[in-house]
């Protein structure tokens, strides 16, 4: 309200971006099918190993095989054990609509990012393009950016008091549906396109590199030159 007084959103002109920010669940307790499945295995393997090795001990001695044994019997055990708190969790997951379960932050999520991913939230932030004045804000454990554009818009234009909005975003918010609707809301949007070409991603021209000129039915290739 204070930032509206003294008309520091005039231009009503905002950046939306998001943000990952790692809670405090452990990416070893989060869990999804594919996580789930391969623990599972783990487990199986290893039990299946040391059963293997209780057979080797038997053909020891007595003593050296009875406290082998002992030793072997007792990983199995814990291992047991483990794939019984497994199967609840299966049970945790199957009920969860993304098919996502994190043991330690229920809301946290598993999402990519340009390392390793993290187990996290995706901050959503709208931000005024001329005095840089953070203007709205959104929590998600939405990992993808792409649904959030009409919703942060929206919201950033409630908090600047503004009847007409700009926004812009990064292609990662490219999504026709989205850009539909801020249109239908009275926002307008800038947001690049999606880079889809095989060509793009193995270094060569693209055809949005090729400009058509309709007038002589040709197209002007990257260089400049006319491609006939």
């Amino acid at each position: 309200m204070l930032c509206q007084r003294l008309d520091l959103f005039s231009e009503a002109f905002v950046a939306i971006d998001g943000s990952k920010f790692k809670a405090a669940n452990h990416r070893d307790r989060n869990f999804t099918n594919a996580k789930l499945e391969r623990r599972l295995h783990d487990i199986e393997s290893s039990i299946a190993r040391y059963l293997d090795a209780m057979d080797t001990a038997d053909r020891q001695e007595p003593t050296i095989a009875k406290a082998r044994t002992e030793r072997l019997q007792d990983k199995i055990v814990a291992l047991k054990e483990q794939m019984r708190s497994l199967k609840e969790i299966e049970v945790q997951l199957n009920a969860a609509p993304d098919k996502q379960a994190s043991l330690t932050d229920p809301d946290a999520r598993s999402m990519k990012t340009r390392g390793t991913g993290v187990v996290g939230y995706n901050v959503q932030t709208a931000v005024d393009t001329k005095h840089h004045l953070i203007v709205a804000h959104e929590v998600t454990n939405n990992g993808l950016d792409r649904d959030q554009l009409t919703s942060m818009a929206k919201l950033a234009r409630t908090e600047m008091g503004v009847d007409k909005l700009t926004a812009v975003a990064d292609r990662g918010y490219y999504k026709s549906e989205e850009i539909l609707a801020c249109h239908e809301a009275g926002i307008t949007v800038f947001v690049p396109k999606t880079v889809t070409s095989s060509a793009t991603a193995h270094g060569r021209f693209g055809r949005d590199d090729f400009i058509c000129n309709p007038e002589t039915n040709e197209y002007r290739r990257p260089a400049g030159e006319r491609l006939i």
